[in-house]
This record gives C-alpha cells, structure tokens and sequence, in this order.
C-alpha cells in the first residue's frame, strides 16, 4: 500500500515511479505496512513506469539495497511485533531482469482479486490460530476461577458452558471452511473457486472475531488488563478484517459470482 494510492484492491494504481537506466531501472516512492522489511531478502514492489505510454508491474528489490529508508517504525493496535514499518525508496537501483511481471497502464493492470483467492486461506488460518488461543485461555480461565460466593469453577456454571459452545461452534465450523479449502487447492481441484475462498476467509474471520470478542465479555475487566493475554488476542484478531481485500470488495465478488449462476 501507499500513504497517497489506498488499497490495490480497490482499483487504485501505484505513485511509486520505475525510471529506465543504462542498466535496469530505479525505483523512488513509499510504501506502508512492508511487512518483516528489517528482515527481507527481497521486496517485491508496485510500481508505475516513466515511459511515454506508462506500464504497471512488480519489481524486485534486494532488501539491502541502499536507498530503503524505514520512515515511520510500526506502532499498531495488534499483531505488534510484525514489523510491518512505513518506508521509502529514493532512486533504488535495480537490474533490468528483476522485472516480475509488467502490464499496460489501466483495468488489466490493477489487482486481481480472484487470482489470489487461495493465498487468503493461510491468513485465515492465521487469525484462527489467534482465537484458538484466546480459546484456550478461556477454558483455562474457567476452572481456575473459583468466585467465593460460588464455592466452584465458573466452568461448572450454565453461563460459561454456553459461552465455550458458542466459541467451539464459531472456530470449529470456521476452520472446517479453512482447512477444507485448503484441501482443495492443494489437490488442484479445479471446482474450487476463487470466491470460495475469499467466502471461507470472510466467514473465518467473522466467527474468530465474535468468538474472541465472546471470550472477553465473559471474563470482564480482567480480559482487557495489559498483563492478560486475552487482552493481546483480543487485539490481535481486530486486524483480521482490515486485510485487502475487504470484506465489502470480497462479498461483491462472492455475490457477482452467485449472480452469474443463476441468471
């Protein structure tokens, strides 16, 4: 992403500008949320060219070439130790074969959607592994606590028991979506569709989100302590539905699709 373009998936296009050299290109611009950027052996960046009639592609860039700047270190409301900081290239030079893929200028150049459909399940299953341990904090939570005025576990109560099936019901029907998915595109089954896909990430991270958001309410004040770590899951699992593309951008394909087949 770029602090001027929004999302990708929304259509937007890159100000990040690839000039032609004698040799390659050079790449000037600023990116955000480059995740793991201290750490990266490569960067793979989008990128507008200079040419008279422009093209957009993805260009790669070594993560040690001179000219990265980290501008702004990440300080985010979860997932903080990602380390996914703002930066800025100024004139990075690279060879004219580290060119990934390049497209004219306009609609067949912007980000497809679809095409990426299946790298969603992994993160998917990222974001349930978050809720699974708020989840087992959770049950843990809930036979240590021994109120006085109950003399017994809160895990013995009507209440508790309810709330642990409504969590089990969310992340077990969640990742039945996820992993069963995930079957599928290992196995080249080609009757999985991208909407499929982009469907079980959408109703994974719905189920995660409430499932942990559950969790919290039932144990009160102490879930959001600092020195709880419920409290960091609970963090966590609110960038679940941030990632491009949205859940908006993914119903319209999942619904354009649905429409497709039965007009």
């Amino acid at each position: 992403m770029e602090p001027e373009l929004g999302s990708p998936a929304r259509g937007g296009l890159p100000a990040t500008v690839a000039r032609r050299t004698a040799t390659g290109w050079t790449l000037t611009g600023r990116k955000r949320f480059a995740t793991g950027v201290e750490g990266l052996d490569w960067l793979l960046v989008w990128a507008t060219t200079d040419e008279p009639i422009p093209r957009v592609g993805t260009f790669a860039v070594p993560g040690a070439s001179p000219g990265i700047e980290i501008t702004h270190r990440w300080d985010h409301l979860g997932l903080r130790a990602s380390g996914s900081h703002d930066i800025a290239l100024h004139e990075v030079e690279i060879p004219a074969g580290n060119v990934v893929d390049i497209a004219a200028h306009g609609p067949g150049a912007e980000q497809d959607n679809r095409a990426a459909a299946a790298l969603h399940l992994p993160l998917a299953a990222l974001y349930l592994g978050v809720a699974r341990a708020a989840q087992r904090y959770f049950h843990r939570f809930a036979h240590d606590r021994i109120p006085a005025n109950l003399g017994h576990p809160v895990a013995r109560t009507e209440r508790f028991r309810r709330a642990a099936g409504e969590i089990a019901l969310r992340l077990d029907s969640a990742e039945q979506l996820v992993f069963g998915g995930a079957e599928r595109v290992d196995a080249a089954d080609r009757t999985y569709a991208p909407e499929l896909a982009l469907g079980a990430r959408i109703l994974a991270d719905r189920h995660a989100v409430e499932a942990v958001g559950l969790a919290i309410r039932l144990l009160g004040n102490p879930g959001l302590s600092r020195d709880n770590p419920l409290e960091r899951h609970f963090r966590d699992i609110q960038c679940a539905p941030v990632h491009a593309p949205q859940e908006d951008v993914a119903l319209l394909a999942v619904g354009s699709r649905a429409l497709e087949g039965t007009g």
